[in-house]
């Protein structure tokens, strides 16, 4: 019995530095390499986007810019900003592995990636809907049966077309592209008849187009995205700090002048404007910022 109790000790004490360092390693990271690493999309106007020639930029990037402020006010020091481009199918796996901090890009906080990686607060308020030509005939998801809808591999409308097809009967033909701007030129060419994603997505992309006036945003809301900035699961410190960040951001107003900027003026490169004011699910979000999500 003695014996047993001894074992148990050693391994009780034997996981205390470990435990301590796991609580603040990113923390410590940053401070003694003064650099953090942001995850961008190259693609996902106007939260995280790059055009030819010019620098990153977004919504969300800019977010993640005010929460760099608030890590170097807490660690006292200067970091440098360093940039990497990820995509919808490999954005988790950077933060898992190390090779990013906070990924600044339009991802969906549900339960299913929860159990891989922490979410921020939600700072966007998505709903799921097609995007279609004007003179395809679909209105609804049911109007796709034995059509080609479109997603974009690695994000909820793609899982959620899945089960729409396996578990609701609905017979669509599913095609994944890699990236936003992949999956508009496909239905662009007519290689699929509607693009299934985030409506504030589809709204970039159609204000992009040579003729937007040949696409429609169509069909009842099929969900509810709560999108919010990433970062890893190992380190609640470094997320309590994140949090409060964003939740002084909300507070102070700032996030609400951040929106306005990106979803409600012209925005760069071709000064389009989304003219989309923001949903009354997010202005009631803020009023109690949390990041419990019921799923």
């Amino acid at each position: 019995m003695a014996h047993r109790v001894l074992r148990l000790m050693i391994l009780i004490l034997a996981g205390l530095p470990w435990q301590a360092a796991q609580a603040g390693e990113v923390l410590d990271r940053l401070r003694a390499t003064r650099t953090i690493t942001l995850a961008y999309r190259e693609t996902s106007m106007p939260f995280s986007y790059q055009w030819p020639g010019g620098e990153p930029v977004g919504y969300s990037l800019d977010i993640c810019r005010q929460l760099v402020r608030a890590i170097e006010k807490h660690l006292g020091v200067s970091l440098t900003q360093r940039l990497v481009p990820v995509t919808s199918a490999n954005r988790i796996e950077h933060l898992e592995r190390g090779a990013a901090d906070l990924e600044c890009g339009s991802t969906t906080s549900n339960g299913e990636r929860r159990q891989r990686v922490a979410f921020t607060i939600p700072t966007f308020i998505a709903t799921t809907r097609l995007l279609v030509r004007a003179d395809s005939g679909i209105r609804e998801i049911w109007d796709t049966d034995g059509k080609t809808v479109v997603t974009t591999r690695g994000t909820t409308a793609a899982a959620m077309l899945r089960d729409f097809n396996e578990n609701r009967l609905l017979g669509a033909r599913a095609l994944e592209a890699p990236d936003h701007a992949a999956a508009f030129a496909r239905l662009a060419a007519g290689e699929a008849d509607a693009f299934l994603m985030d409506d504030v997505l589809l709204a970039s992309l159609r204000a992009r187009a040579e003729a937007p006036e040949r696409f429609v945003i169509t069909g009842k809301t099929l969900s509810i995205e709560p999108l919010a900035i990433m970062l890893a699961k190992t380190d609640p410190a470094f997320k309590a700090l994140i949090d409060a960040a964003v939740k002084q951001m909300i507070q102070s107003g700032e996030i609400g002048e951040l929106y306005r900027r990106w979803f409600e003026s012209p925005i760069p490169p071709d000064n389009l404007n989304l003219a989309l004011p923001m949903h009354f699910l997010l202005k009631d979000s803020f009023r109690a910022p949390t990041d419990w999500l019921p799923n």
